[in-house]
């Protein structure tokens, strides 16, 4: 519409000053030192506009390789967005190999291509190909001190996924990463001290672990390892106990599965009272399936009182397995073998518990029920692993000599 529009002007302006023109066409004298220039009017208005387009023209060809050049650019940065783009496509879709190649293509002209270096060292490891991972990795690095972080973290997070958490608290325990308390490089860190049963240094990190990039579910689970690792040693005593929980920083010191632990590790040392007087306070604050666990595991003095308190839980929460397996621990301890039973029936019936059908399977072989503990036991080996509980076919080797033995006899 807007080349109508000037279109439409300029003819309207050319009729106009064709009008005049054509009337008088005026005279024009240039006189510049011994030159001498004549023409009319209309002629001179044509020069100028030649000498405009000659004089365009002139600085279009000046500017050519310029333009030329940033095109040339545009293009390869739009083809390495467009390859950046497949090869993600391709990672998520499970085509490693050609992943690599597209993240990989054209890098040469990239000026900071951390992403498709990220991305490729993935693709690699994906296909087993350390050495290519590594490669890619060692590239990103030399981009900028930032990127070279980033590139770390990258290969502390592919070394714990690729099975190898030795390989990632080195990487880890760089100069770069050790002073870096960045919220991923503790996560890494917390994984592959897991993975490695390091749960002394697995503790030492909790202080840190509030800041850590972690799933909440994941993270009291870390908790969980570490402060049970710790303080299930064998030479635990109350001072080192007592300086343990004066060391964790006051967001875990409530944690439920601090609490739990920590009540375990008092009974251990002979103070069941003071395990049972935590555990029931912090049940008040929060009702966790590790705080009911641990109530069943510790002995306070008075054994029938602290059966009772769990079966005042029971009229507020009569359908909790954990607490059910609680009650029937307790009335064990009280040598109450039919309230035990009917408490583990129940329990099972709601959550099958490798633990509860340990446990049922002992009551049972208390009460000489020897098929029936059998089957527990059976039952909860078949939750750990089914087949455990899977029955052996008959053996046809020792079938044979008996076979053989038959038909000997006369």
């Amino acid at each position: 519409m807007r080349f109508g529009l000037a279109a439409v002007l300029t003819v309207l302006l050319g009729s106009f000053a064709a009008h005049f023109l054509l009337a008088d066409r005026g005279y024009v004298l240039v006189n510049f030192r011994s030159y001498v220039v004549e023409m009319s009017v209309p002629g001179l208005v044509i020069v100028l506009v030649l000498a405009y387009m000659l004089v365009r023209a002139l600085v279009a060809v000046a500017h050519a390789p310029r333009r030329w050049r940033a095109a040339r650019e545009h293009k390869l940065l739009a083809r390495r967005d467009s390859d950046l783009t497949a090869g993600f496509a391709e990672l998520i879709e499970g085509n490693w190999a050609r992943s690599e190649r597209l993240l990989t293509k054209g890098l040469k002209h990239a000026d900071a291509p951390l992403a498709n270096y990220l991305l490729a060292a993935h693709a690699a490891e994906l296909q087993g190909a350390s050495d290519r991972r590594d490669q890619w990795l060692e590239l990103a690095q030399g981009i900028s001190p930032e990127a070279a972080l980033t590139a770390q973290l990258a290969r502390a997070q592919l070394q714990v996924q690729a099975g190898d958490p030795a390989s990632a608290v080195a990487t880890l325990s760089s100069p770069e990463l050790s002073n870096a308390d960045r919220p991923a490089a503790v996560a890494l860190l917390a994984r592959a001290y897991r993975a490695l049963g390091d749960h002394e240094r697995l503790f030492g990190l909790l202080p840190r672990l509030g800041r850590a990039s972690l799933p909440a579910a994941e993270r009291d689970e870390v908790v969980q390892l570490a402060v049970r690792g710790e303080l299930s040693r064998a030479d635990l005593t109350a001072e080192r106990l007592a300086e343990i929980s004066a060391a964790l920083p006051t967001e875990l010191k409530g944690a439920p599965v601090f609490v739990a632990e920590r009540a375990r590790a008092l009974a251990r040392l002979g103070s069941g009272d003071e395990a049972e007087r935590e555990l029931r306070a912090a049940l008040k604050r929060d009702w966790h399936p590790d705080l009911v666990a641990s109530y069943g595991e510790v002995r306070a003095l008075d054994a029938a009182k602290q059966l009772k308190q769990a079966e005042t839980w029971l009229k507020a929460h009569p359908d909790d397995a954990a607490l059910l397996l609680t009650a029937a621990r307790l009335a064990i301890a009280n040598e109450l073998w039919g309230k035990a039973r009917s408490y583990l029936e129940a329990s099972l019936a709601l959550a099958p518990m490798p633990d509860a059908y340990a446990l049922y399977g002992r009551l049972l072989a208390q009460l000489g029920e020897e098929d029936g503990a059998l089957r527990a036991f059976r039952s909860g080996l078949g939750l750990l692993s089914p087949a455990a509980a899977e029955p052996l076919p008959p053996s046809r080797s020792l079938a044979a000599p008996a076979e053989a033995q038959l038909k000997a006899r006369p």
